[in-house]
């Protein structure tokens, strides 16, 4: 809507409200003017109900909490996950057009004027009662292998990093969407009244050196109001910039300036009715209440010894991907809502059987821990862990081609992802891909079908979580999506 015509509407219903109120003593206006605000189908403002704009689940949630971990850069399904024996046999063949039929290529390959076909150089075997196929270079996630549910056919139409990231996280590939976790946050509220509903944490890593940038946006709210927007905590230094108090600045000094702005910003908002100025309030509060929640949560020396040992050598080397998933658990286990945990350097267009086992090393044994961690507190059940990148690499090289070294570009067609805990089925592998891992030929699954599943799966129906901006009621999923049943328990 027109903002101006937006708060035209606003101020006339308010005044006229009002002034029914003030004949009334002022008490059944303002209930009135509650009720019609929340019937109204357009932007309602701030939900500070923990409860959410939904004011509850659509149904019974399998899951309280999701973490998603997210490998920006797209690791090599065909190197760690979907198995191809068979092309060992086509090493440096052509691939046939009968598989590619015409399928566009990213303008790193398109000039070249061969695509051999690469086979993976590392070894597979078979893990757990389920069987699925592990690459050596996995071996933790190998251990837990009844415990994933591992999808192949995982699919997009976006074929580079950005425009596919950005769909992965807002269901579209264009900018300005709201994440996954400002819809959670928004339709379901928050658990916790000290830290945010969404946080999200940025790991280091150690695969290529060069990585693709992530935006704010990513985790950003979109048209939803601004507080619905993913906390970002660094991984080197004070978690968030300008929480402390300045010298000079006791607790109770700060709290009568946030009391100040308070009455500034709620006498601003009667004037203009701007939705954002109550977010602005409500940010302001969060980040006082932080001061003291986040730096117990940083600090892990109350974890015993056993737990570092769990999650590797990495462990207590604040902002790896180790250390993240500890924090992590401590958010979650702290009622967080939403924690998406991004470790970037899985871009392998050259170098790849150098570059990807560092990338592997990063997540392997961390990965494995926190399933184990949730599990042995209880919490894996009702917490969904997520873990995938924004598209799949090709089974012909990018570049040249050796028996020691290749690379693969991006493959929007097919890759896996998997999943674990919160209600999706341990021990499966859902949907197959063609002998040169490049089609899909069953149970294909798209992005909006996985996000339609994690929104099941928390208790939304992702058609009805919608919000209304210029004239439309959008959603996560746009017009599309479906919640895949065979995934779940």
């Amino acid at each position: 809507m027109d903002p101006l015509i937006d708060r035209a509407l606003m101020h006339n219903r308010r005044q006229f409200l009002s002034r029914f109120g003030q004949g009334l003593a002022g008490g059944l206006g303002a209930a009135t003017l509650g009720s019609l605000l929340q019937a109204d189908g357009g932007s309602k403002g701030p939900v500070t109900d923990a409860l959410g704009s939904l004011g509850g689940p659509h149904h019974a949630p399998k899951a309280k909490r999701v973490i998603y971990l997210f490998m920006s850069g797209a690791p090599s399904q065909l190197d760690l996950f979907d198995h191809k024996p068979g092309m060992e046999a086509r090493y440096n063949e052509e691939l046939p057009e009968s598989i590619r039929q015409g399928q566009r290529l990213t303008t790193m390959t398109s000039g070249q004027s061969s695509f051999p076909v690469a086979p993976s150089r590392f070894k597979f075997a078979r893990h757990g009662e389920s069987g699925a196929e592990f690459s050596e270079l996995l071996p933790y996630t190998a251990r837990m292998a009844d415990k994933l549910c591992i999808i192949k056919s995982m699919h997009t139409e976006a074929i580079n990093h950005d425009p596919a990231i950005t769909f992965m996280q807002t269901g579209t590939q264009q900018p300005g969407r709201p994440s996954l976790g400002s819809w959670l946050s928004y339709g379901l509220g928050s658990e916790n009244d000290d830290l945010p509903a969404f946080v999200v944490l940025h790991a280091t890593w150690t695969g290529r050196a060069e990585a693709q940038a992530l935006y704010s946006r990513l985790w950003g709210t979109g048209f939803l109001p601004s507080e619905y927007q993913g906390v970002s905590l660094r991984s080197q230094g004070d978690p968030v910039l300008y929480l402390s108090d300045p010298p000079g600045v006791d607790r109770s000094t700060r709290r009568r300036l946030l009391d100040g702005l308070a009455r500034l910003n709620q006498h601003h908002h009667d004037e203009m009715f701007d939705p954002e100025t109550l977010a602005r309030i409500e940010q302001y509060e969060m980040a006082y209440r932080m001061q003291s929640s986040v730096p117990e949560l940083a600090d892990l020396s109350d974890e015993p010894e056993e737990t570092f040992e769990l999650y590797g050598p990495d462990a207590r080397k604040p902002g790896t991907f180790a250390s993240s998933c500890i924090l992590a658990r401590r958010l979650v286990e702290r009622d967080v809502r939403c924690v998406q945990v991004y470790i970037r350097g899985w871009d392998h267009h050259g170098s790849l059987p150098k570059d990807i086992r560092g990338s592997c090393r990063d997540v392997d044994q961390p990965s494995w821990a926190l399933i184990n961690d949730l599990e042995r507190r209880g919490m894996l059940d009702d917490t969904l862990v997520v873990w995938g990148g924004e598209f799949g690499r090709t089974i012909y090289c990018q570049g040249q081609l050796t028996t020691t070294n290749y690379g693969r570009d991006h493959h929007p067609r097919c890759w896996t992802m998997w999943m674990a805990g919160g209600g999706v089925k341990p021990g499966i592998t859902w949907g197959e891909t063609d002998d040169f891992s490049y089609n899909i030929v069953k149970d294909p699954v798209h992005v909006h079908d996985l996000n339609a599943t994690i929104l099941h799966l928390m208790g939304v129906d992702h058609e009805q979580l919608t919000y209304r901006y210029q004239g439309r009621d959008f959603r996560l999923t746009d017009v599309h999506g479906r919640i895949v049943d065979g995934l779940l328990a």
